[in-house]
């Protein structure tokens, strides 16, 4: 069983930047491809960006390009999403989630979810 726990979320203004944490636990971190997802009030999950189990292969959704980034540590077991250049439409809870094999935008293929935190970006 995998553990995950999101930090960092929080009400900020338009243009300003955030850094998301997920601190998977249970299992060899390293052993998982990471990713983050979000979700708005009365909307779908929706896919923002994915990480393979070395760091070597990132995928974004397009509405983030640019100006979020994914990482992660192995060493710390760790994986962030720095977001840059907020805007309104990124409030949403954001989830980190985690799966078994390489990273896919597909929620439904991911094995394990945080609780998730919540980003609010005021204009």
């Amino acid at each position: 069983q995998v553990q995950l726990v999101e930090s960092g979320g929080g009400l900020v203004q338009a243009g300003s930047s955030l850094r998301l944490s997920c601190a998977p636990s249970g299992r060899t971190f390293s052993n998982y491809a990471m990713a983050w997802f979000r979700q708005a009030p009365g909307k779908e999950r929706e896919f923002v960006t994915a990480i393979s189990r070395t760091g070597g292969s990132t995928a974004y959704a397009d509405s983030v390009k640019g100006r979020f980034t994914i990482s992660r540590d192995n060493a710390k077991n760790t994986v962030y999403l720095q977001m840059n250049s907020l805007k309104p439409e990124d409030t949403a809870v954001y989830y980190c989630a985690a799966r078994r094999y390489g990273p896919v935008t597909d929620y439904r293929l991911y094995d394990y979810w945080g609780q998730g935190t919540q980003v609010t970006v005021s204009s």
